[in-house]
């Protein structure tokens, strides 16, 4: 029941993946969460992040940023990536990461989704078809109901964990 919300891989960080490896293999198309995924909650684009898309268009890359956040939230962030984004998604809508794809020209089979929360980003990019990366929250610092889903996300990756020892 609980593989649903399971991710296809768990790091620590985003900055992590090996996103070049993923291009040899085909994938085209990378879907990004913002808050607590690239950057602390709330805070711009920094260095780190825009290296990160300037390296991903370089490869070849088509990128969307997918957040629940409010438009002025993500234009911020994304004044300095330059990508695709929508904004109040409703994740873990499918109609979300349908319109990133629709938006990037890729599909289920060569997109790549990233994010910090399982019963969002995670739970809607698996129902979608899309091969999940669930990181670390890159800051401790979250809204309050962000904050009591992450004691039931511990149960969930403590499954994952075990399912992943056997």
């Amino acid at each position: 029941m609980l593989r649903k919300f399971y991710p296809n891989e768990y790091l620590d960080s985003a900055y992590q993946i090996e996103f070049s490896r993923l291009f040899q293999e085909g994938y085209r198309g990378v879907i990004f969460d913002v808050d607590n995924t690239l950057v602390p909650h709330g805070a711009p684009a920094d260095a780190r992040a825009k290296e990160l898309f300037s390296h991903l268009k370089e490869l070849g890359y088509q990128c969307c940023l997918l957040s629940n956040n409010k438009e002025p939230r993500v234009k911020m962030f994304n004044d300095e990536v330059q990508v695709q984004y929508i904004f109040k998604a409703g994740k873990p809508k499918l109609s979300g990461y349908e319109r990133a794809m629709e938006l990037m020209g890729t599909k289920r089979e060569n997109t790549i989704f990233v994010g910090d929360q399982i019963f969002t980003d995670v739970y809607g990019a698996n129902r979608a078809g899309i091969r999940t990366f669930l990181t670390k929250p890159i800051h401790p610092k979250e809204e309050i109901q962000i904050v009591l889903k992450r004691y039931l996300e511990k149960i969930v990756l403590f499954f994952y964990h075990r399912r992943k020892r056997t």
